[in-house]
Parts: structure tokens; sequence; C-alpha cells
């Protein structure tokens, strides 16, 4: 059974650093694709960051691209999302999220995904 466990979120002022982590088991993890989601209070979840874990090819939204890096650790089935000049308006829940099965176009669609971890807070103060 695929699972995902997150951990890292937090409080941080405006302009400072987060880095999250999403460890993946039950799957291959050098095939399919990871990708970061978050949600704030009142607001549809958005696709912020995505990775191929094989290739290591990597898709950003425009509202976090240069801020935010993506990476993966294959010998630890652990994707990071590295966060940088954090705003208030990062602030949300943010889920990891997989699909095991292989390559899927529109990787920043939730739709994309068939397994998700259990959310963790950033909260970024002014």
């Amino acid at each position: 059974q695929v699972q995902l466990v997150e951990s890292g979120g937090g409080s941080v002022q405006a302009g400072g650093s987060l880095k999250l982590s999403c460890t993946a088991s039950g799957y291959t993890f050098s095939r399919g694709l990871v990708g970061w989601f978050r949600q704030a209070p009142g607001k549809a979840r958005e696709g912020v960051a995505a990775v191929y874990t094989g290739s290591g090819s990597t898709y950003y939204a425009d509202s976090v691209k240069a801020r935010y890096t993506i990476s993966r650790d294959s010998a630890k089935n652990t994707v990071y999302l590295q966060m940088k000049s954090l705003q208030p308006d990062d602030t949300a829940m943010y889920y990891c999220a997989a699909n095991p099965y292989g390559a899927a176009a529109a990787p920043l669609t939730e739709a994309r995904y068939n397994f998700w971890g259990q959310g963790n807070q950033v909260t970024v103060s002014s």
C-alpha cells in the first residue's frame, strides 16, 4: 500500500525559509510523479511544484518559481520542497501527492495524483 509521510512544516517570519519532506513507501520510487500542493483557508488547492522521480524533471507554479525548489533523493524515497523568501500569502496547508504509475501530463493538476500525504501547516507571519 502506498503511503506518504510528510514533515517539516512550521511557522516562520516573512523572508524566512522552510523545508518540507515527503517520504514514500509501497511503490518503486524510480518512476512516477510526486507533487506538492497547498491549500489556504477559503481557497482551492493549488499545485506548486512537481518532479518526475525517474528523470528528475521539475515543474513549478509561477507564484513560487525562483523561490521554491523541489528535489528528490531516490535512495531515501524522499522528495523535498525547499521554500525561500516566504511571504504571508504562502501560508497554507501543504500536501505531497504521488502518482506511482508513470508519467502524466499536467503535473500540477490535482487529478493526476492517486495518493496524498496528511498535510503540513506552513504559517508565514509579517
